[in-house]
């Protein structure tokens, strides 16, 4: 599946990931492939993403939106 991180000022990241785990509102949530369609607020905290050579990687946001749909996650962050 494929993942954008956008802030207002730039692309944080974009490209095909395993999972993303996100820090929601309502606590942390996990995506994976062909997940259901989903739109969440964001909470400040940790976006843990595991890409498709299973490497790992952390950002950290102050708040945003996530929507989830047809593979793919846009994360809109307030600052990552």
């Amino acid at each position: 599946m494929h993942l954008d991180i956008i802030t207002p000022d730039k692309n944080v990241y974009s490209g095909e990931v395993i999972s993303v785990q996100l820090p929601g509102v309502e606590g942390k949530f996990q995506v994976l492939k062909n997940h259901a369609p989903l739109i969440a607020t964001l909470a400040q905290g940790k976006v843990k993403v595991v890409d498709i050579a299973k490497e790992t990687t952390f950002f950290e946001l102050t708040g945003g939106v996530v929507e989830v749909l047809n593979n793919k996650v846009t994360v809109l962050a307030e600052k990552a």
